[in-house]
């Protein structure tokens, strides 16, 4: 395992490889939608045509990425102007991290009431009165710490999401220090099922129908290895009271979807294991929504369309079982994330410890210039 020495030292050496350059904003940026305790930024997008009573998706960019970069490569926008659902992208500012990592395992940022979670809380219940949008079909998806944040909301508002999607994530409750959060990205220490499926639980007094979940992960992501993942399909079988084997197990475009069904044959929670990818957002290269490029990979499976049609907010998309698997771009460098996911947001007192591991951690990244 590298040290923190030659972590930091391969960190400053690719400093600025991880982002691309900034996409054309297919997004307008909401001004006014709360007290913002988490002091994030809105983006949203209606398509020209929405109709009443329309679908709501929340969408989460990873570290180093923008909202109109991920809206960009996802291709979010493209399958809104198709199926009419309406559009938020929270987004993260370098005064609460410096890489815009939503800061997914601070309890002061994650928890019911208080920062980020909150902000992103506000902007739904801004956008979804502003536009009259359906309260029961409010969606998240994220990847990576976006992922991770989309998790926290799922536990910490469930009554406010019908569903939600994580690439790349992590499961809620994992970690609460800088030195935890590594351990859990490298898949080292994560708690027991008991103890993540009650760390959803006790993050609210929901009492009432659970989301449902679907999970994807990459099977060669060696920036959060693909073990929490599968920690995350265990936390929501276990949230939802359902047993561990599968109810279906099939291949579609080459990777395996596992399904878990209420007893009424209901999906609750879906699983798709991404062969040959690494850290990043599945995408089809040849159906025309998203673009490929750092940390959007070309594995011949949208995640984008795969999802919407979980959701049931656009058609099931159509697979054909004989259909040739095909690699995955593999995501550039992946290493800055892994480390700077974990960047506390600024240094209060509650925020972080003013010594020990976390601090360490923090002076050797000022002093690499990787964090101000």
């Amino acid at each position: 395992m590298p040290s923190l020495s030659e972590t930091i030292a391969r960190l400053a050496a690719t400093r600025g490889m991880g982002r691309a350059a900034s996409a054309p904003s297919r997004l307008s940026e909401v001004t006014s939608f709360g007290s913002n305790p988490g002091a994030l930024r809105a983006h949203a997008y209606l398509p020209d045509v929405l109709p009443r009573n329309a679908p709501l998706v929340v969408v989460l960019h990873g570290c180093t990425q923008s909202a109109a970069d991920y809206d960009h490569g996802s291709g979010w926008s493209q399958l809104a102007d198709r199926h009419g659902f309406a559009l938020l992208f929270p987004e993260q500012q370098r005064e609460n991290n410096p890489n815009l990592c939503f800061n997914w395992f601070l309890p002061n940022d994650i928890g019911r009431d208080g920062g980020e979670a909150a902000s992103i809380a506000q902007m739904i219940a801004a956008l979804v009165d502003a536009h009259a949008l359906d309260r029961r079909r409010v969606f998240i998806t994220g990847l990576s710490a976006g992922g991770a944040m989309a998790v926290a909301m799922l536990a910490s508002y469930p009554e406010v999401f019908a569903s939600g999607a994580i690439l790349a994530g992590l499961p809620f409750g994992c970690a609460a220090t800088v030195p935890e959060a590594l351990q859990r990205m490298r898949g080292q220490g994560l708690p027991s099922e008991a103890a993540l499926v009650g760390a959803v639980k006790g993050a609210s007094s929901h009492r009432g129908e659970w989301p449902t979940i679907s999970v994807w992960h990459g099977l060669q992501d060696h920036t959060v290895v693909p073990t929490n993942g599968e920690a995350i399909v265990s936390q929501w079988l276990g949230v939802h009271g359902l047993d561990a084997a599968p109810s279906e197990t099939l291949q579609v475009s080459g990777h395996d979807r596992r399904i878990w069904r209420d007893r009424k044959g209901v999906a609750k929670v879906e699983a798709f294991a991404i062969e040959r990818a690494g850290h990043g957002t599945p995408l089809d290269g040849a159906d025309g929504i998203g673009v490929s490029g750092a940390f959007m990979l070309d594995a011949g499976i949208s995640s984008t369309r795969h999802i919407a049609a979980f959701w049931q907010i656009a058609e099931p998309v159509e697979v054909t079982a004989a259909e040739p698997r095909r690699p995955a771009a593999a995501a550039k460098a992946p290493t800055p994330s892994s480390l700077l996911d974990l960047l506390p947001k600024r240094l209060k007192p509650g925020k972080a410890a003013a010594s020990g591991p976390g601090k360490i951690i923090e002076d050797a990244l000022k002093a690499a210039g990787l964090m101000r």
